[in-house]
């Protein structure tokens, strides 16, 4: 196992567990507790674990609140769809990224694509491309900022995304069902979300099949106004039907 995708499996561990020890890690991945510190203070200067005496955590900046829950849930999946929807992405483009659990993956996987341009409205999205050393140039979009889930929302913020135009419009969901598309179950969300894809060429949707046939509160757009949607299992029935109309192209990562 190369350093990146065995600091990527201790990653994704103690996202699960919210915490892990030295010898938890390398039980787990088979490798020597020396490589596992190294591989622990790497993760811990780029901001991807918290160190503790004989372990590390989720960081501090994602350890509280929904956020927190939301990373992990679902997490092998989500990594999975973060990793293929980053084959979407070519060099110079210009991408919106919502605050999401899977976008924050997402937004991982970005590092080796040049000179791109994010524009979020995720300050951990924000930081994690920052800290990443890439040369990525990143837009964190203003206007009132909401702790629980890191984000800044509301008028300010969509009439800043307007002075933005972007190859792609990269989106998480509430749900998504075969009569209303897609959904969320935040206002202030949904509201960002619709900003984003009037701004942009391309929408791609990043759901794992948990979001498939569920109602949430406010919608976002209808399917004829999705380009891909990347997920981990294949949409069923009229779900499948409905994209299929709509002329959504639906991508499977492949299993883990």
């Amino acid at each position: 196992m190369n350093p990146e995708k065995r600091r990527s499996e201790i990653v994704n561990i103690i996202r699960r567990q919210k915490q892990a020890t030295v010898e938890e890690l390398a039980q787990a991945l088979h490798i020597s507790r020396e490589t596992i510190r190294r591989d622990l203070t790497e993760l811990s200067r780029i901001g991807k674990v918290q160190k503790f005496h004989g372990g590390a955590s989720v960081p501090t900046i994602t350890g509280e609140g929904p956020f927190r829950d939301r990373m992990s849930e679902n997490v092998a999946a989500k990594v999975r769809i973060a990793m293929e929807a980053a084959h979407l992405i070519s060099p110079s483009e210009t991408l919106f990224i919502d605050t999401g659990s899977t976008t924050l993956y997402f937004a991982e996987q970005l590092t080796e694509t040049a000179n791109l341009t994010v524009v979020t409205n995720s300050a951990e999205i924000a930081r994690t491309i920052s800290l990443s050393g890439s040369q990525i140039k990143t837009f964190l979009l203003g206007g009132e900022f909401n702790g629980d889930n890191r984000q800044t929302v509301g008028s300010m913020t969509i009439s800043h995304i307007r002075s933005f135009r972007a190859h792609h419009a990269i989106l998480t969901i509430g749900a998504l069902d075969h009569k209303t598309g897609i959904m969320d179950f935040s206002i202030n969300e949904a509201q960002i979300a619709r900003a984003m894809i009037e701004q942009a060429e391309s929408v791609t949707v990043l759901a794992d099949s948990s979001k498939f046939g569920r109602i949430a509160s406010f919608e976002v757009c209808g399917l004829n106004r999705v380009t891909n949607l990347v997920c981990e299992r294949p949409p069923e029935g009229k779900i499948k039907t409905a994209l299929d109309e709509a002329g959504v192209s639906v991508i499977l990562a492949p299993p883990g």
